[in-house]
């Protein structure tokens, strides 16, 4: 494939990717705070379904393109800013695998706290906290890496 062509690719799927990732925490983070059971059992179902639509294919299209894209120009995999990259990328995937876990839970706490007409439950809250949390590493690691793949050195490096 035609290194402009893998880059655009490249470039697009990090958009829908990191778009998706800020979008879906946006919108289950502003309705949890709601404190509506039933408004965060729609919305956090739309979540799930994003992850599988959105997210899942373009995790995977990201370091496929990105390999691709450094064979094509010649990089090497020992460079600080590209090493870095993909150990953030890593950071990030591994903050997201168990993120897409706890979006089930909280959509199925939200749907039996809305079916009984309670609140939000204890357990939903503690799950709630722990997907923000990875939410924050993997949010911090997508903005390291959007550094790294534009200055191509590290943060604060001269030249």
């Amino acid at each position: 494939m035609e290194y402009l062509a893998l880059k655009w690719i490249h470039i697009l799927s990090s958009t829908v990717l990191f778009g998706t990732g800020v979008g879906s925490a946006f919108y289950l983070l502003a309705t949890t705070l709601s404190r509506n059971p039933r408004a965060v059992a729609t919305v956090s179902s739309w979540v799930v379904w994003a992850d599988w639509l959105f997210t899942t294919p373009t995790a995977i299209v990201q370091p496929l393109t990105g390999w691709l894209l450094v064979r094509h120009a010649g990089f090497q995999w020992s460079q600080p800013w590209l090493h870095a990259s993909v150990v953030l990328y890593g950071v990030a995937i591994a903050c997201w695998l168990p993120v897409v876990r706890l979006q089930y839970l909280l959509r199925d706490e939200a749907q039996a706290c809305a079916a009984a007409g309670a609140p939000l439950s204890p357990r939903y809250w503690r799950v709630f906290i722990a997907w923000t949390a990875l939410g924050f590493v993997a949010f911090a690691a997508f903005l390291m890496i959007f550094w790294l793949m534009v200055a191509k050195q590290w943060p604060l490096a001269h030249g």
